[in-house]
């Protein structure tokens, strides 16, 4: 395919954060064409998958008609939630957005790392702010999929104006999402993680839905490196005051990267990251029924299926798109389906 023999090796020679500028540019100038998304849909094969209705399912009163998504980092500001669906996404989440603009962390800050199939990332939360953001998706066109705001932190907020800031951001943006991912798991902001603490986390969440008339619902982003019983005690806390997880963030570990990374800060995913947040999604589903999002590593339908057997609700990807380029929803809702009890054969 020309993506895999042209373009992808461009980009490969690219900085990795200027090569996803050059993406998200070239998607923004195609959802501002009549009939880009079409376009898009067509050129990448996802016009194909409309029949799959097999995949289709309902959560937090939602439909979603296929429950691969795109995980949050792709798209920071909401600018390409007209053209996102077209690559064949059942939902999109964006973000992480925090209350104030901030530019994040200085570059280099995002690297490939191709022999293993993964990203190292340390953006930190760089964001046009809650304002910015809520503006612009009230002058789009509602999104064709749920979509999903992950709820990001001021770099310079003290931990004991957390649980405002949050709400503060989610009220901003109440009106604009379908749900909300609190991320408290990022390794990309100091001190953010211990936001995961029991007292910490409720304390968040409670002043959120204090703020949630709508009741939309809220979910917490959890990482994949806390201890065990750290790790139960915050599905405790979602059981008490959230409508799901999503299972998880990115992992400061260096398993199955070359060494010479692990001196780079940041947090690593794609293929790396696999076998952590699966059993992550694993102990979440012995200890929850809510609703759980698995992300982490996930690129190939036998991926989003193992993590669907695991116990998700549903899956995300991001790593897997930079490396499967356009075609990679596509590829997996056609290798699910095929293993869907209403599958028709095609």
């Amino acid at each position: 395919m020309l993506y895999e023999s042209v373009v992808q090796p461009w980009l490969f020679r690219l900085d990795a954060e200027r090569a996803h500028e050059e993406v998200s540019g070239a998607l923004a100038l195609l959802a501002s064409i009549p009939g880009g998304a079409h376009a898009l849909a067509a050129l990448t094969g996802a016009s194909e998958t409309g029949w799959v209705t097999a995949l289709g399912r309902e959560f937090f009163g939602l439909r979603f008609p296929n429950p691969v998504g795109l995980a949050a980092g792709f798209d920071k500001d909401g600018r390409l939630v007209p053209i996102l669906p077209a690559l064949g996404f059942g939902f999109l989440e964006i973000g992480s957005v925090t209350l104030e603009p901030q530019p994040g962390n200085p570059k280099p800050r995002l690297f490939r790392i191709p022999e293993s199939h993964a990203l190292l990332n340390r953006m930190g939360f760089n964001s046009e702010g809650a304002r910015a953001v809520a503006r612009r998706l009230a002058s789009q066109e509602k999104c064709k999929v749920p979509l999903g705001i992950n709820l990001g932190l001021n770099k310079d907020t003290p931990p004991a104006q957390a649980p405002s800031a949050y709400a503060r951001t989610f009220r901003i943006l109440a009106a604009h999402g379908d749900y909300f991912v609190v991320n408290v798991s990022s390794p990309n902001t100091p001190g953010l993680r211990d936001l995961q603490k029991t007292a910490e986390l409720a304390a968040i969440l409670q002043e959120i839905q204090a703020a949630n008339a709508a009741q939309k619902p809220v979910l917490i982003k959890l990482s994949p490196d806390q201890a065990p019983e750290d790790f139960d005690a915050a599905v405790a806390v979602a059981d008490k005051f959230a409508q799901g997880l999503v299972v998880s963030n990115t992992t400061i570990a260096r398993e199955g990267v070359d060494a010479s990374w692990a001196a780079q800060a940041g947090g690593v995913s794609g293929a790396p990251l696999k076998d952590r947040a699966d059993a992550c999604l694993r102990r979440a589903r012995a200890r929850t029924k809510l609703p759980l999002i698995g992300v982490g590593g996930i690129a190939s339908a036998e991926d989003a299926r193992q993590r669907l057997d695991a116990g998700a609700d549903l899956v995300q990807l991001y790593t897997g798109l930079v490396y499967g380029g356009p075609r990679a929803v596509r590829e997996i809702l056609i290798g699910l389906a095929r293993e869907a009890p209403l599958f028709n054969g095609r």
